[in-house]
């Protein structure tokens, strides 16, 4: 091997290590200051990935601080449908989270209660059950090797805890016999949320019936019932 050959094979070498290390930090930047509480203005003309900061200056503990009132669902968004309470604290509800790659959620599950499939696009979520029996599972990314995707699956019961990997459809299930309750803690200061029934069938405006009718295999009539329905947005 000629070195020319050599030294071009270090630097493809670096370049892809490089692109390894960019890839691996594809989550909230880590913070450069000591903090950046939000600004609270819709109208603010600057555009972060983030929010724009406040100024240090005017930085006050209270900005650190958050009311009581997530020992209770009241407040949450209630899905009844669904059977639960959700009640999400993430940095539009608390500004001091901002650039603290954090986020946190309180969730009540009536019985029988679901938390349908869904993806967080920008968190890895850890669940701790304080009430109830839930069963919780997520589906592995498609498989190279033609295989499935594997379903990880537990039943928890109180003090019981559970990680859902960044990006990875998972749902949450009460399968006790009481109400359930389970914190939520996330990587991000908005780890989004995305699920499937309604990303598929009800987005705005609606995705072609033809691509539809491929994709899940059904026939037209399926499909239009399915784009008809309500579906919740969580």
């Amino acid at each position: 091997m000629g070195i020319t050959t050599m030294v071009s094979l270090q630097m493809a070498s670096i370049v892809l290590l490089a692109l390894l290390a960019s890839f691996a930090r594809a989550y909230d930047n880590n913070p450069l200051q000591d903090f950046c509480v939000a600004v609270a203005d819709p109208k603010a003309a600057v555009f972060v990935n983030g929010k724009p900061c406040k100024n240090p200056k005017l930085v006050d503990a209270n900005d650190f601080y958050k009311a009581a009132g997530f020992n209770t669902p009241a407040g949450g968004t209630n899905i009844s449908s669904l059977g639960l309470v959700a009640k999400l604290v993430d940095v539009n509800q608390f500004p001091g989270l901002n650039t603290m790659g954090l986020s946190i959620a309180r969730i009540d599950f009536a019985r029988n209660g679901l938390l349908p499939p869904h993806t967080h696009p920008r968190a890895t979520e850890v669940v701790f059950v304080l009430e109830g029996t839930l069963l919780v599972s997520f589906v592995s990314s498609n498989p190279l090797n033609g295989q499935k995707n594997k379903l990880f699956s537990k039943t928890l019961k109180p003090g019981d805890s559970f990680i859902f990997p960044m990006g990875l459809v998972h749902f949450l299930y009460n399968v006790g016999r009481t109400n359930a309750l389970l914190f939520s803690a996330f990587s991000s200061q908005n780890p989004g949320y995305v699920t499937l029934a309604n990303s598929a069938f009800g987005s705005a405006p609606p995705i072609s019936q033809d691509v539809l009718t491929k994709a899940f295999r059904l026939d037209k009539k399926t499909i239009n019932y399915l784009q008809s329905q309500t579906w919740p947005l969580i």
